[in-house]
């Protein structure tokens, strides 16, 4: 299987058009009429689609750094205004050669010797991988080409064909994954480990795609690929759909939240540092990535985001709950308060997704405070951290698995579907919101009234309690998690994008500061290029090369410089058609307003 993966992933031209290899032949020459001989030829073909689609952990835990929620030093280039079509990438042979590589399959696999509900099966697992492929793309460009089936080499009008309209590629993506629901098998073979397609991750794949486009078409009133409205209302339509996934998912899949209450301090970071989380939480796995240290399987790269320069962004921090149920935003001061007194009595996920006061690693020996140097909010990531700090060297081999679909996922889609149809109820709140917070320690409060913070952050735009409550706790669940930027996207709120960064409040320049609460100052402050004593340190003001600033001038929340300046525009909800790709296809239109960016 290795093998034959390694060999057809190589072949891939260095091509900007999508002729070529949908048509090419396969690389290894591999002949369908000899190859899908059985039940096994199609589960080791399909394993390839598992390591080429299912989300790798660097993917995953870095993949919200873009988003509102963080700050990171690297930045990317597509919040500048002046980012181009001749900078877009997403649309090469690399990219396209994966539709291939399906719709090859899909042609040919049911030439296997295997009966008819096993076909059906593994025609569902590469629909299930096609609808993945084509979700990614319309997230990206909106309108795409549809292609359904292998192209023949002499099929010039399908080859350079215009895009398919974003609505008949949605409509395409459904049915595929409607096939998926239906027909993948959900007996213990397939949901071992969550590590292979059954019924339930394609229920979780399509509740996922349905919240995204029904969302879309409740936010956007144009379609983004065209600019004009829609051509028919679909917004109820994938709502209803979602919720009916969800509901699935939640009636028969047997599914559940690990919750001790004795454990609730710790059980949220434990999730996401256990050593076999595909077999220890399977009762929260829908689908997941597993790496094994047996199999010699190890993340290719040791991921370790603390150190990456991501940070949170204060104004995401404020959305954590008391855990009395109150606003943190309650407050008065909430924006004045040291980092220490900042954290006290907050929601418990707090605490095991940043570093807080008291967080020690190495069995307990170590303190370890937030550290200025690398995060520069002073709001230190730590979701994904063992306790073992040998493990951060990149040399470390790390086989930690990667959570790809989890049922709180699903809990919250089915409670925001629920609350954009006004359907939001107490009895959905219990199912779904109540036993999110409470197993992180909060009190669940039914809400009565929109949170005026919660109305502020979304810019004004949303008033529903229920709504904002969801979108907080979305945002505070699967923080880090490659969501929140599409999120974002779906909600129409791309100038959060370019919010103005903040960090912990600081009393005063220059004065070491006790971030662990230990006694012991850890971190200062300052204007100076050196800092003596072992402090940890940023700089800030004409000595600080980044241009960071305090936001008072000698007190205040930490601004942290950006090395780009951050613009967004509406016409930045789709990506632009890369420009490679319309000189290989002089067919191929280019979404709205990018043809007028240089």
């Amino acid at each position: 299987m290795k093998r034959y993966f390694i060999i057809f992933s190589t072949a891939v031209l260095s091509l900007t058009a999508c002729a070529d290899f949908l048509t090419e032949d396969n690389p290894n020459t591999l002949n369908s009429d000899t190859y899908f001989t059985d039940e096994t030829s199609l589960e080791i073909f399909t394993n390839g689609f598992l390591r080429s689609f299912v989300t790798d952990s660097y993917t995953l835990q870095n993949g919200d750094a873009n988003s509102d929620t963080f700050t990171w030093k690297a930045q990317a280039g597509y919040y500048r205004a002046n980012y181009s079509p001749d900078e877009a990438g997403g649309w090469s042979s690399g990219n396209w050669a994966r539709l291939r590589e399906i719709n090859w399959y899909l042609d040919n696999m049911r030439k296997a010797a295997a009966g008819e509900e096993i076909l059906n099966h593994y025609e569902g697992v590469g629909r299930f991988f096609r609808a993945w492929f084509y979700f990614e793309k319309v997230k990206l460009f909106g309108a795409v080409p549809w292609y359904g089936t292998s192209i023949a080499e002499n099929d010039q009008e399908a080859l350079f064909k215009d895009r398919d309209s974003r609505e008949f590629v949605a409509q395409k993506i459904l049915e595929d994954l409607n096939y998926a629901c239906t027909y993948c098998l959900e007996t213990s073979e397939f949901r071992s480990r969550a590590t292979k397609i059954s019924r339930y991750a394609a229920l979780g794949l399509k509740a996922r795609f349905c919240l995204f486009e029904g969302t879309m078409r409740k936010y956007h009133q144009n379609d983004p690929s065209t600019g004009k409205p829609w051509t028919k209302d679909e917004s109820e339509m994938y709502l209803k759909e979602c919720i009916s996934a969800c509901e699935d998912i939640m009636q028969n899949g047997g599914f559940s939240l690990t919750d001790n209450p004795a454990e609730r301090q710790t059980q949220y970071r434990a999730f996401f540092t256990a050593a076999d989380m595909c077999g220890t939480y399977a009762n929260e796995l829908l689908l997941a990535r597993d790496y094994n240290a047996e199999l010699s399987v190890y993340l290719s790269t040791n991921v370790n985001s603390q150190y990456n320069g991501y940070a949170l962004n204060r104004d995401f921090v404020n959305t954590y709950l008391m855990l009395d149920g109150t606003p943190f935003t309650d407050r008065e001061d909430y924006n004045s308060i040291e980092f220490v007194e900042e954290c006290k009595d907050r929601d418990y996920r707090l605490a095991q997704t940043i570093r807080t006061p008291g967080f020690k690693r190495d069995n307990g020996s170590t303190s370890w405070p937030p550290d200025l140097i690398y995060s520069n909010t002073g709001y230190q990531v730590i979701k994904y951290l063992t306790d073992n700090s040998s493990m951060d060297l990149n040399t470390s081999p790390n086989d930690l698995d990667s959570p790809v679909i989890r049922y709180s996922e699903i809990l919250l889609s089915y409670a925001e579907a629920k609350a954009e149809l006004g359907e939001m109820t107490e009895e959905v709140w219990n199912r779904t919101i109540k036993p999110l917070r409470e197993r992180a320690g909060v009190t669940s409060i039914y809400p009565t009234e929109a949170d005026p913070y919660m109305v502020e952050y979304f810019q004004n735009r949303v008033t529903d309690p229920f709504i904002l409550e969801v979108r907080r706790e979305r945002g505070i669940e699967l923080v880090m998690e490659n969501l929140r930027y599409y999120d974002i996207i779906r909600w129409r709120q791309g100038e959060l994008f370019t919010r103005q960064w903040l960090g912990i409040y600081v009393p005063e320049l220059e004065v070491p500061m006790d971030l662990d609460g230990d006694g012991t100052p850890d971190n200062v402050v300052t204007e100076n290029t050196s800092v003596e004593g072992g402090l940890k340190y940023i700089t800030v003001g004409a000595n600080s090369e980044a241009g960071n600033i305090l936001s008072e001038g000698d007190h205040g929340n930490l601004v942290p410089a950006t090395k780009i300046e951050r613009s967004w525009a509406d016409y930045k909800y789709v990506r632009p058609i890369p420009t490679s790709a319309l000189r290989e296809n002089p067919n191929l239109t280019q979404n709205p307003e990018w043809d007028k960016v240089r």
